[in-house]
């Protein structure tokens, strides 16, 4: 019984659907319907990144993760939907 209560926990939570970036912002579509989107300059890695090396973001693990591969960049997205950034604005 305790496996089925986390899975339910884990199925909760909202992942992306879609991923993009738009002048230096990051943006994700939750399967809830909400559109975030942060400042790329939040994270170390994507302050330095290049507009295009911005772009490539792809999401991973079934919508709750972004990956920037020639960045080698992971951010969760429950982490994102909960404020958690790296830098402060």
């Amino acid at each position: 019984m305790h496996s089925i209560k986390n899975k339910r926990k884990i199925q909760t939570e909202p992942a992306a659907i879609k991923a993009w970036t738009e002048k230096r912002y990051v943006y994700i579509e939750l399967t809830d319907g909400r559109i975030i989107g942060f400042p790329a300059d939040r994270f170390k890695i994507l302050k330095n990144a290049t507009d295009k090396e911005l772009s490539n973001v792809e999401l991973r693990l079934n919508g709750y993760a972004l990956r920037w591969e020639e960045l080698d960049e992971d951010i969760t997205v429950p982490g994102i939907v909960a404020g958690h950034f790296q830098l402060t604005p």
